[in-house]
């Protein structure tokens, strides 16, 4: 039986694409990238569509290459670098977060991320836009030794707040974030406001409850 949300005991988060729009400066970073290499500029939409895949899925898109490739490493390293250099300059809260978080901070309903980026560029963005000490839990892949979609690291953050995952909800702009919310036994919202290669396919992954924007799910969870 789903968790009405209204009984929810904590929120978890996604990074990228649910919690924060961290997808203007992935643009500028591959295009300054891009302009290293003597190429064009990519569009914004572009990019976007595949930010919640990682630099690897970045790399592939800017280069046309796949890991393997003898110049693969170099380049997501060469990504990698000019992304910690800009890390918080466009990024922001996705519309609607900033009243959702202040609303479960109010209800005293603690709030999370569990993300596949890495704590080396989690910590310092967390930080510059002030959220690292309003997070109760983060969890990085660091953090475990499997990432999502296993839903190991949901059980971590569980464990960290000393609560049980039925009573926890995972919201994410991804199948797998999905997926791992789902083999952890908690209700999933899926953010389709996120960085969505396909937004028809949302449905089919399934989850309890779909937000076409973050404050949405303050009425869900009065209900």
């Amino acid at each position: 039986m789903t968790l009405p949300l209204s009984a929810a005991q904590a929120i978890l988060f996604d990074l990228d694409g649910t919690l924060l729009d961290t997808a203007p400066d992935f643009v500028r970073v591959v295009n300054m990238q891009r302009a290293q290499h003597n190429l064009p500029p990519l569009t914004d939409d572009k990019i976007r569509a595949v930010v919640s895949n990682g630099a690897r899925a970045l790399i592939e898109l800017s280069f046309g290459i796949a890991e393997g490739h003898p110049e693969f490493a170099s380049h997501l390293q060469e990504l990698l670098d000019l992304y910690l250099q800009n890390i918080a300059i466009e990024t922001r809260l996705f519309p609607g977060m900033a009243a959702l978080l202040d609303h479960l901070e109010q209800r005293n309903i603690p709030w999370g991320i569990v993300t596949n980026k890495p704590r080396r560029y989690t910590d310092p963005l967390l930080s510059q836009l002030g959220l690292d000490f309003r997070a109760a839990v983060t969890v990085c892949p660091d953090d475990v030794v499997n990432r999502k979609p296993h839903p190991e690291p949901l059980f971590k953050a569980c464990a960290t707040l000393g609560l049980a995952p039925e009573v926890c909800v995972y919201v994410g702009d991804h199948e797998r974030d999905i997926e791992s919310g789902q083999s952890a036994g908690m209700a999933t919202v899926a953010a389709s406001y996120g960085y969505i290669e396909t937004p028809a396919k949302v449905h089919a992954w399934n989850a309890d409850y779909i937000i076409d924007q973050a404050d949405e799910l303050i009425h869900l969870l009065k209900n």
